[in-house]
Order: C-alpha cells, then sequence, then structure tokens
C-alpha cells in the first residue's frame, strides 16, 4: 500500500479543496418570443413564454 513521504501542509490541502468553491456566472440564453436575456429552461420573466407557449401571464 502506498504511503506518502511527506505531510501535506494544510495550504496545499486547503488551495486543492478551494477550486470546488469558485463561483461562475450563471449562463444565460435568449427569450425566442421577446429576445431578451433569461436563464435556461425557466420561464421567461420579462413575457412569461416557455417552450413556445405562454407559461405565466406578466403585467
Amino acid at each position: 500500500m502506498a504511503v506518502p513521504k511527506k505531510k501535506t501542509s494544510k495550504a496545499k490541502s486547503r488551495s486543492r479543496r478551494a477550486s470546488a468553491w469558485t463561483l461562475r456566472e450563471p449562463a444565460q440564453s435568449r427569450c425566442p418570443q421577446c429576445r431578451q436575456a433569461k436563464v435556461p429552461h425557466v420561464v421567461c420573466p420579462n413575457c412569461g413564454w416557455y417552450k413556445n407557449r405562454q407559461a405565466i401571464e406578466v403585467d
């Protein structure tokens, strides 16, 4: 069984774990109805359309 030769420092192990916490900008797509930016797979907040049909009534 393999055994590490030296102890992994706190900085090394924490920086390795920190890579999973990076923040990314949320994905965006265009609404085919009103051409406004929206989150994919979500009803458009501007016009209320989703999958080529009126999903909700927006004032």
